[in-house]
Protein backbone atom coordinates (compact mmCIF):
# COMPACT_ATOMS: atom_id res chain seq x y z
CA UNK A 1 0.00 0.00 0.00
CA UNK A 2 1.23 3.46 -0.88
CA UNK A 3 0.92 6.33 1.56
CA UNK A 4 -1.80 8.67 0.23
CA UNK A 5 0.63 11.61 0.16
CA UNK A 6 2.91 9.75 -2.27
CA UNK A 7 0.40 8.12 -4.65
CA UNK A 8 1.26 10.35 -7.58
CA UNK A 9 4.78 10.47 -9.06
CA UNK A 10 4.29 14.22 -9.48
CA UNK A 11 3.89 14.65 -5.72
CA UNK A 12 7.25 13.06 -4.88
CA UNK A 13 10.01 15.66 -4.39
CA UNK A 14 13.13 15.39 -6.55
CA UNK A 15 16.75 15.15 -5.54
CA UNK A 16 18.91 12.45 -4.02
CA UNK A 17 18.49 13.59 -0.40
CA UNK A 18 14.73 14.08 -0.29
CA UNK A 19 11.80 12.43 1.45
CA UNK A 20 10.30 9.92 1.40
CA UNK A 21 13.08 7.34 1.76
CA UNK A 22 12.55 3.59 1.59
CA UNK A 23 15.37 2.10 3.67
CA UNK A 24 16.23 -1.26 2.16
CA UNK A 25 17.67 -3.61 4.76
CA UNK A 26 19.58 -5.75 2.22
CA UNK A 27 21.37 -2.66 0.88
CA UNK A 28 22.42 -1.40 4.33
CA UNK A 29 26.15 -1.48 5.05
CA UNK A 30 27.68 -1.67 8.52
CA UNK A 31 30.44 0.89 9.13
CA UNK A 32 32.71 -0.31 11.97
CA UNK A 33 34.39 3.12 12.11
CA UNK A 34 31.19 5.06 12.74
CA UNK A 35 31.35 6.77 16.12
CA UNK A 36 28.36 6.65 18.51
CA UNK A 37 25.85 9.47 18.24
CA UNK A 38 25.76 11.37 21.53
CA UNK A 39 22.50 13.10 22.44
CA UNK A 40 22.33 15.72 25.19
CA UNK A 41 18.99 17.49 25.62
CA UNK A 42 18.09 20.04 28.29
CA UNK A 43 14.29 19.99 28.81
CA UNK A 44 14.40 23.58 30.11
CA UNK A 45 15.17 24.75 26.54
CA UNK A 46 11.65 23.81 25.41
CA UNK A 47 9.87 27.03 24.40
CA UNK A 48 6.39 26.15 23.17
CA UNK A 49 4.12 23.89 21.14
CA UNK A 50 2.48 25.34 18.06
CA UNK A 51 0.17 24.25 15.27
CA UNK A 52 1.49 24.89 11.75
CA UNK A 53 -1.78 23.89 10.06
CA UNK A 54 -0.91 20.26 9.25
CA UNK A 55 0.98 19.07 12.32
CA UNK A 56 2.30 20.39 15.59
CA UNK A 57 5.86 21.35 16.45
CA UNK A 58 7.64 21.55 19.76
CA UNK A 59 10.21 24.34 19.46
CA UNK A 60 13.38 24.82 21.51
CA UNK A 61 15.69 27.70 22.42
CA UNK A 62 18.62 27.14 20.08
CA UNK A 63 20.61 30.28 20.97
CA UNK A 64 23.21 28.23 22.88
CA UNK A 65 24.60 24.69 22.90
CA UNK A 66 22.25 23.33 25.57
CA UNK A 67 20.37 20.67 23.56
CA UNK A 68 22.75 19.09 21.06
CA UNK A 69 23.82 16.00 19.18
CA UNK A 70 27.41 15.17 18.25
CA UNK A 71 29.31 12.19 16.87
CA UNK A 72 28.06 9.52 14.50
CA UNK A 73 28.62 10.74 10.94
CA UNK A 74 28.50 14.41 12.02
CA UNK A 75 31.63 16.57 11.76
CA UNK A 76 30.20 19.25 14.07
CA UNK A 77 27.72 19.42 16.89
CA UNK A 78 24.15 20.31 15.97
CA UNK A 79 21.59 22.20 18.06
CA UNK A 80 18.03 20.99 18.53
CA UNK A 81 15.57 23.39 16.87
CA UNK A 82 12.29 21.48 17.01
CA UNK A 83 10.60 18.13 16.84
CA UNK A 84 7.42 17.12 15.08
CA UNK A 85 5.47 13.99 14.20
CA UNK A 86 4.07 12.44 11.03
CA UNK A 87 0.99 10.22 11.38
CA UNK A 88 -1.85 8.96 9.25
CA UNK A 89 -5.61 8.74 9.40
CA UNK A 90 -5.29 4.99 10.02
CA UNK A 91 -2.67 2.92 11.83
CA UNK A 92 -1.55 1.08 8.67
CA UNK A 93 0.45 4.10 7.55
CA UNK A 94 1.60 7.37 8.97
CA UNK A 95 5.39 7.37 8.85
CA UNK A 96 7.00 9.50 6.17
CA UNK A 97 9.71 6.92 5.52
CA UNK A 98 9.60 3.14 5.25
CA UNK A 99 11.81 0.10 5.85
CA UNK A 100 11.55 -2.49 3.07
CA UNK A 101 8.35 -0.69 2.00
CA UNK A 102 6.79 -1.16 5.47
CA UNK A 103 5.04 1.87 6.97
CA UNK A 104 4.80 2.58 10.68
CA UNK A 105 1.84 4.20 12.45
CA UNK A 106 3.87 7.37 13.11
CA UNK A 107 7.32 8.89 12.87
CA UNK A 108 9.09 11.41 15.11
CA UNK A 109 11.57 13.88 13.57
CA UNK A 110 14.06 15.68 15.82
CA UNK A 111 15.45 18.57 13.74
CA UNK A 112 18.94 19.93 14.52
CA UNK A 113 21.09 22.53 12.79
CA UNK A 114 24.82 23.08 12.37
CA UNK A 115 25.53 26.12 14.58
CA UNK A 116 29.29 25.75 14.07
CA UNK A 117 29.23 26.57 10.34
CA UNK A 118 26.07 28.70 10.11
CA UNK A 119 24.82 31.76 12.03
CA UNK A 120 21.15 30.72 12.05
CA UNK A 121 18.75 27.86 11.44
CA UNK A 122 17.45 29.68 8.34
CA UNK A 123 20.96 29.80 6.85
CA UNK A 124 21.66 26.17 7.75
CA UNK A 125 18.48 24.94 6.03
CA UNK A 126 19.89 25.96 2.64
CA UNK A 127 23.12 23.93 2.97
CA UNK A 128 23.97 20.26 2.45
CA UNK A 129 25.50 19.90 5.92
CA UNK A 130 23.17 22.38 7.61
CA UNK A 131 20.62 20.02 9.13
CA UNK A 132 20.69 16.69 10.93
CA UNK A 133 17.33 15.04 11.49
CA UNK A 134 16.88 12.00 13.68
CA UNK A 135 13.89 9.94 12.55
CA UNK A 136 12.25 7.52 14.97
CA UNK A 137 9.61 5.05 13.80
CA UNK A 138 6.77 4.68 16.31
CA UNK A 139 4.65 1.59 16.92
CA UNK A 140 1.44 1.20 18.87
CA UNK A 141 2.00 -0.17 22.34
CA UNK A 142 1.85 0.44 26.04
CA UNK A 143 1.32 3.93 27.40
CA UNK A 144 4.55 5.98 27.49
CA UNK A 145 4.45 8.53 30.32
CA UNK A 146 6.87 11.00 28.69
CA UNK A 147 4.93 10.99 25.43
CA UNK A 148 1.62 11.12 27.31
CA UNK A 149 2.63 14.48 28.84
CA UNK A 150 2.87 15.88 25.31
CA UNK A 151 -0.37 14.24 24.18
CA UNK A 152 -2.18 15.73 27.18
CA UNK A 153 -1.06 19.24 26.12
CA UNK A 154 -2.32 18.91 22.53
CA UNK A 155 -5.97 19.90 23.10
CA UNK A 156 -4.71 23.39 24.00
CA UNK A 157 -3.05 23.69 20.55
CA UNK A 158 -6.18 23.68 18.38
CA UNK A 159 -5.70 26.49 15.86
CA UNK A 160 -2.98 27.56 13.48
Amino acid sequence: AVHPLWQSPLSIPGGTRQSPINIQWRDSVYDPFLKPLKISYDPSTCLHIWNNGYSFLVEFDDSADKSIIVGGPLENQYRLKQFHFHWGAINDWGSEHTVDSKFYPAELHLVHWNAVDYPSFEDAVMEGNGLAVIGVFLKLGARHEGLQTLVDALPAVRHK
